[in-house]
Formats: C-alpha cells, structure tokens, sequence
C-alpha cells in the first residue's frame, strides 16, 4: 500500500467513440471547445434511395417559367396508359409494382402531369404491351424477330 501513488491515474483501455457519437451536436460542441479541427459535409440526397443522380438543370428547374419549362407528358399519352391498364385488370398501384415504380408515379403519368423518363417509359410498354412513344401510339407492342 506504501506504493500507491493517489495522483496517478491509469487506463487499462479506453474505447474510442463510435461515429454516430461523434455526429452529435454534444461531441461537436466539445471538440469546438477543445480547439480541435471539425469537418462537416452536406451530402447531396443522403439516405434516398435515389438511383439516378441529379439532372445538371435542378437549378432550372427552380426557376421555371414561361419561357423555360419542361415538357410533360400530356393527356393523351395518359389515356393509353390508362386504357392499357384497364384492358388488363390492373390497379394503379399493382401496374407500379410491376415497373418497381411507386404508385404516385403511376398516376402522375396517367394524369399527364409527369416529366416524361424514357425509362419508365419503356418498362410500362413493356408491361402493358402498347406502344406509348412514337406515331404509332397505342398499337400493340411487337417484338422484333431475332435473327
């Protein structure tokens, strides 16, 4: 007992934080105070499940006017998509469960008021089996012979 040394503290280990400790405003807040380096990123559609990156024209799109606007996809192009769907006894939502699309999208193309993406396009020719692009819209869909 005459050893010991009441000044002297020792760690056997201590754990390092993990990095969602290190996220919180609690651990920022210290390490600001302590005077150290903090890097903080803003990353662009975190925790989406976004496939696609974003359009180069997103700051466009914010200023959209008269002049500069985007195509949609128009009413009669909805009709097809409706009409298809219906001859085959589909909702809404098991026509986007067939395209791995969600139901709103669905119904946005149907109402004309979507911006039309090629390839959703062509899944929903695909899974109606009508043409929806090109001057022979609403004829069926012929696959062409393989050779």
């Amino acid at each position: 007992m005459a050893e010991a040394d009441w000044d002297e503290v020792t760690y056997i280990r201590k754990r390092q934080p993990k990095a969602s400790q290190m996220r919180t405003q609690q651990a920022v807040n210290a390490a600001q105070r302590q005077g150290l380096d903090i890097e903080t990123n803003k990353k662009y559609s975190a925790g989406q499940n976004k496939q696609l990156s974003s359009s180069k024209n997103t700051a466009k799109l914010d200023r959209e006017t008269e002049e500069l606007h985007h195509d949609k996809l128009g009413l009669d192009v909805g009709k097809l998509i409706q009409q298809a769907r219906q001859a085959r006894g589909l909702t809404q939502k098991e026509l986007a469960t067939r395209v791995n699309e969600k139901q709103q999208v669905v119904n946005e193309y149907e109402s004309g008021k979507a911006i039309p993406n090629q390839q959703i396009l062509s899944k929903l020719e695909k899974t109606l089996g009508t043409k929806l692009r090109g001057r022979d819209r609403g004829q069926p869909l012929v696959k062409p012979l393989k050779k």
